[in-house]
């Protein structure tokens, strides 16, 4: 997956916006305010910290270690780290994989969200 293809993605969901909070070379995806995914578009890897339930989020890291972390300068229990582009080990994700990862970081945040917000993203 390369740089565009992952800024295109986390922007196809409902009410997606790519925000610049903290420098402009690092993107913040955000759903009605609350962010589901950072990155560095430039980043050598490519890696974007995404929200993950607790426990498939340990799951996640044994299963793709050097791949999938702990999130950076994030709380660790609720986020990960995970290499899009050549891991450390020149290992590397399946697009499929990070698709899904993306998704449910997105499907996380709106779960969290007042029920107003979410019947409002479920109209057309």
């Amino acid at each position: 997956m390369t740089p565009g293809e992952l800024r295109d993605f986390c922007l196809s969901f409902n009410a997606a916006v790519e925000d610049f909070p903290f420098s402009p070379e690092i993107s913040v995806f955000k759903v009605l305010g609350k962010m589901f995914a950072l990155t560095s578009l430039d980043g050598r890897p490519l890696t974007v910290n995404l929200k993950c339930d607790p426990d498939d989020a340990l799951r996640l890291r044994d299963d793709h270690p050097g791949l999938i972390v702990p999130g950076w300068h994030m709380n660790k229990r609720h986020w990960n780290t995970v290499t899009v582009g050549a891991g450390p080990d020149a290992g590397r994700l399946p697009d499929r994989v990070v698709r899904e990862l993306v998704e449910d970081s997105y499907d996380l945040v709106v779960a969290g969200l007042p029920r107003a917000d979410r019947l409002r993203l479920d109209r057309p």
